[in-house]
Formats: C-alpha cells, sequence, structure tokens
C-alpha cells in the first residue's frame, strides 16, 4: 500500500504558475450549436460570424441570432485581451520612462559635479597664468610689457 502524499498538488492547474489570462493567440474550443468551433478568439468570431450568415440565407432567424451572440461573446473576449495588452504595454512604457527620468537626474547631477569641477580647473589655470605672468615681469619686466 502506498503511503499518502500530502503535499501533492491537488489544484486544477497542476504545475503552472499564475492565472490564466486573456491571450489574442490563445486556442479556445467552444462547443457552439453546431458542434466543436477550435482556434484563436478571431478565428472563432469570423467561424460564428460566416454560421450567421449561412443561416441568415436559410431563413433561420433563430439560429443566426444564436450564432451571432456566440460570435459577439468572442469578440467581448478579445477586445479585453487586446485591452490586457495594451495597458501592460503603458504600465512597461511608464515604468521604462520613470527609469529614463531617474538616470536623467542622476547624469544631471553629474554634469553640474562635472562642470564645477572644470570651473574650478579653469580658476585655476587662471591663477597660474596670472602667477607665470606676475614673475616674468618681476623678472623681465621689458619683455612681459612687449607681450601685452
Amino acid at each position: 500500500m502506498r503511503s499518502a502524499n500530502k503535499s501533492r498538488n491537488r489544484s486544477k492547474n497542476g504545475n503552472r504558475r499564475g492565472s490564466a489570462t486573456n491571450n489574442i493567440n490563445r486556442v479556445f474550443d467552444s462547443a457552439g450549436p453546431e458542434g466543436k468551433v477550435r482556434g484563436t478568439p478571431q478565428q472563432i468570431i469570423e467561424k460564428y460570424m460566416s454560421l450567421t450568415h449561412d443561416s441568415m440565407l436559410s431563413g433561420d432567424r433563430v439560429a443566426a441570432e444564436n450564432f451571432q451572440q456566440h460570435a459577439e461573446h468572442y469578440s467581448r473576449m478579445l477586445i479585453d485581451a487586446q485591452r490586457e495588452i495594451s495597458d501592460k504595454q503603458n504600465e512597461n512604457n511608464s515604468e521604462y520612462s520613470g527609469s529614463l527620468k531617474q538616470k536623467s537626474k542622476s547624469d544631471d547631477c553629474n554634469n553640474i559635479k562635472e562642470d564645477s569641477l572644470v570651473k574650478d580647473n579653469s580658476e585655476k589655470d587662471k591663477n597660474k597664468t596670472n602667477q607665470v605672468n606676475v614673475l616674468e615681469f618681476e623678472n623681465n619686466p621689458e619683455k612681459s610689457v612687449m607681450k601685452s
């Protein structure tokens, strides 16, 4: 007799993580009035629309309405999936732009630091040049006057 494994996962989704999200490429099995229809939401919509058209041509308004309702159901599913995808893209874009703004702020701080270092160095260079000019003038006043 086998021992019972209490940690065994008995959930419906098995080892899959997360919930099943709306995906425009996900394949569905639709058990409609004319039998099983399988495909992506767009393919199922097209199939039910063609069945609606065929029912209208044959004069069966009840069946046509039934197929139309099935097509509308999958249209709503497709719209939800597309909305979910666009929301994720917008969320990712906002996160990306937020990280760019943060990077831009840190770059600005680094640029300010570099600018202040450049200014400090240029002022030091000016002071050195002035000191050199003063020394040259003290040693050779005639040559320094000609330079100016």
